[in-house]
């Protein structure tokens, strides 16, 4: 089996694990206890009991799925300073990070996992709370965040991690809001936050936050082998940026998509690579060695640094360096 490393040096679950598992032994277990019909179960310091069956659990604990990039045309600079984007987001299934959100006589951040590198404040879990409260009048609570998603890796994590507080928040005080504005509330945070909301494969242009839903490119993929793989170190947003050239390709991307699996290597392109890969050779080389182990297809994800490849089969992930993050799993 191949090794799979954390950012933080501890093992991820192997692919296929339900995060649930991992959360029960690291995210409160007294309250999974409680969940799982346990009356052994602590209150909360305010004195409720807010898990009395599984059915509530589970309404309390979202999953945050990750993504990668099919694709990714930087095609505008804008006047606002951001970019206009084209590309195609692919929900990972199973790499996730699990938020749960419990009422709580004053608002606070937990964390667990893989380390968080800002205050409280200035996580996105907590501006979505604060979002939810001044726009919709959400209650006060306490945010817990397990953190299996790798940051500064282009897969979204902090993102899915803020649309998963926003949904939790939205069910714990049903305020009872519609997807719609659920992702006018999630653009607000951040320009790929809108598309964790439902998790679908879906275009994205604008910043972003334009979603056009797939019905064509990811059922193609399914039953294919997804390895995504991060190097001990991050890419930088803003990093990235600085060295991009905007640039719109003669194809569209949807058209590109549509073309045969094999050709995508030549024509579905992430617009970072050249500038990323000049910055950080050793990616340039993963992506090479990923192709070198079978891949029909492989990329950078978002402005990095992961990157993943598409496998008719099971990929041999013993073959790569072993202080690499890998994540294995098939698309379904």
């Amino acid at each position: 089996m191949p090794r799979r490393v954390a950012a933080s040096g501890g093992p991820l679950p192997a692919a296929g694990r339900p995060m649930r598992d991992l959360c029960k032994k690291m995210i409160l277990p007294h309250r999974v206890a409680a969940a799982d019909g346990l009356a052994t179960a602590k209150p909360n310091t305010n004195g409720s009991r807010p898990f009395e069956n599984i059915t509530t659990f589970v309404r309390m604990i979202r999953f945050a799925d990750c993504k990668i990039n099919l694709g990714l045309d930087v095609v505008a600079r804008r006047s606002d300073g951001y970019h206009d984007i084209d590309t195609l987001m692919l929900p990972v299934p199973g790499l996730c990070d699990a938020v749960e959100v419990l009422p709580s006589a004053q608002d606070g951040l937990s964390a667990f996992g893989i380390a968080v590198d800002c205050p409280p404040e200035k996580n996105l879990c907590m501006k979505a709370l604060r979002l939810m409260q001044q726009e919709c009048g959400a209650g006060h609570a306490h945010i817990y965040l397990h953190k299996a998603v790798p940051s500064g890796a282009g897969l979204g994590g902090g993102s899915a991690d803020a649309a998963a507080t926003l949904c939790a928040v939205d069910s714990v005080f049903g305020l009872g809001l519609d997807a719609v504005r659920m992702e006018a509330l999630a653009a607000r945070l951040g320009s790929d936050v809108p598309f964790f909301i439902t998790g679908r494969p879906a275009f994205a242009s604008g910043r972003g936050e334009i979603l056009t839903p797939d019905g064509s490119v990811g059922p193609r993929l399914a039953g294919m082998h997804l390895l995504v793989v991060k190097p001990p170190f991050g890419v930088g947003t803003a990093e990235a940026y600085a060295g991009i050239v905007p640039r719109r390709p003669a194809a569209p991307l949807a058209q590109r998509l549509a073309a045969p699996l094999a050709a995508w290597r030549e024509t579905v392109n992430n617009a970072f690579e050249n500038h990323i890969f000049t910055l950080y050779p050793r990616l340039g080389e993963l992506k090479a060695a990923l192709y070198a182990t079978g891949a029909v297809y492989a990329s950078m994800s978002g402005s990095g640094s992961a990157l993943f490849g598409l496998f008719d089969r099971e990929p041999q992930a013993e073959l790569l360096p072993g202080d690499l993050f890998v994540y294995k799993t098939i698309i379904s």
